[in-house]
């Protein structure tokens, strides 16, 4: 059996030479509802023997509205989400696969899933899918994320960021653009709302927000929502933010750039070796007790990155400022640093179970996606953030692999629903 263990959640792009200090190695319980079988289970097959979780997955994905009119149903809503979910566990990606991943499937296979009639054709799935409310989707399965990994110990650092999924288009024929938060412990997403054409990411953020408690959780996201509103928002429900300052406060970023950076320690080193170059980064941090006149702003950190070629030995530096409303009683800089880091990696594409837009581009094709019309796109995009979720969470290190090892026996998706 593949235990419940967590992931390492190693940033392997900014290697260390030594831990921060503080900085937690996620571990999740062992818990039965987070076994999955190995290939070598004797039981694999078995599902009497796999019983089903109180409050599980499945029975979540029962509470999703049915967009349909009840005359003239054929297949019920939680039966046709959980055969689109399991079809995406063993890598579909796109309407047709599921519905052939489900024709293939046994009876057995789908009554487990709650299809106990016909198999669905694939017009039914992509109407089904298409018609539903993706965001009351997504804050059902982003709640069920939430509590499925509260029991990781370590304080909660949600990294927000935003897609277009390239491929999709929207009734207006705009493109369709996801805001998700994503945790950066467990690599799960714990709430997703889609952005429309006529508004932004900023204003996206703390509606999104509002959809999960934000207490004592550290927010990070990019320079775009470096935003006093978003700052008074997340401060005023009891979080705290880490930001990234660039051009777009010209006003900020100058007062922090004129900081005596020159006369405050350097807290913490690190250096990487990789790609034929070698790469050195240092971190001063420095609290004000005037304030910088941003909105619960208490602590401001300068990270220098200094990066050699070692063919020609030329050197390239980049300096980053960041401010916190986490003062150094809260998180030690190092800490702040990590999880500053950890939003990078996020963005940057560096390590798989940090990365849902790298996992979901290239291992489930979804820029290349022709789903394009009504809620597929958005769908779809939340039922492989489940499975990305899910499978870290299992016990697997590596999505393309895990998806392969799901897609060569039809019980095994099951098992993983059913125990979760």
């Amino acid at each position: 059996m593949k235990g419940g263990h967590g992931i390492a959640g190693n940033d392997h792009s900014f290697h260390t030479s030594h831990t921060p200090e503080g900085v937690a190695v996620p571990t999740v319980s062992s818990s039965p509802v987070l076994s999955v079988v190995d290939d070598s289970d004797p039981l694999l097959g078995e599902l009497a023997q796999v019983p089903a979780a109180p409050a599980g997955l499945l029975q979540t994905l029962a509470r999703v509205p049915d967009p349909r009119k009840p005359r003239g149903i054929r297949h019920a809503l939680p039966g046709v989400l959980a055969v689109a979910l399991a079809a995406v566990v063993a890598g579909a990606r796109s309407f047709v696969a599921i519905a052939e991943w489900a024709t293939d499937a046994t009876p057995e296979v789908l009554a487990a899933l709650g299809m106990t009639r016909t198999v669905p054709c694939e017009s039914t799935i992509r109407r089904c899918l298409q018609r539903l409310a993706p965001d009351q989707l997504d804050q059902l399965l982003g709640t069920w994320m939430w509590l499925r990994t509260s029991e990781i110990s370590g304080r909660r650092v949600i990294a927000f960021d935003g897609k277009t999924l390239r491929g999709a288009r929207d009734a207006a024929g705009n493109l369709v653009h996801l805001l998700a938060g994503l945790c950066q412990c467990t690599g799960t997403v714990l709430a997703q709302l889609a952005v429309g054409a006529k508004t932004n990411e900023i204003p996206m953020l703390t509606q999104l927000l509002d959809t999960i408690d934000i207490t004592d959780v550290v927010i990070t996201a990019d320079a775009l929502h470096c935003q006093r509103g978003t700052a008074e928002y997340i401060v005023g429900r009891g979080g705290h933010y880490i930001l990234t300052v660039k051009d777009n406060q010209p006003t900020l970023r100058k007062r922090l750039k004129s900081l005596p950076w020159k006369q405050i320690p350097i807290l913490d080193t690190s250096t990487e070796h990789g790609h034929g170059r070698t790469a050195k980064r240092a971190l001063r941090a420095a609290e004000i007790a005037a304030g910088i006149g941003f909105p619960g702003a208490v602590q401001v950190l300068q990270l220098t990155r200094t990066v050699t070629a070692r063919k020609n030995g030329k050197r390239h530096t980049d300096v980053v400022y960041a401010i916190t409303s986490m003062s150094v009683t809260d998180a030690k800089p190092a800490q702040i640093a990590g999880w500053l880091r950890g939003h990078w990696a996020i963005e940057n594409r560096l390590h798989w179970v940090r990365d849902l837009h790298w996992v979901r581009d290239v291992t489930f094709a979804e820029d290349h996606s022709q789903n394009r019309t009504g809620s597929g796109p958005h769908v779809m995009a939340t039922l492989r953030n489940t499975v990305i979720g899910l499978l870290p969470l299992a016990g697997h290190t590596n999505i393309a692999t895990a998806l392969r090892h799901h897609a060569r026996d039809h019980h095994r998706p099951i098992k993983l629903l059913l125990n979760c």
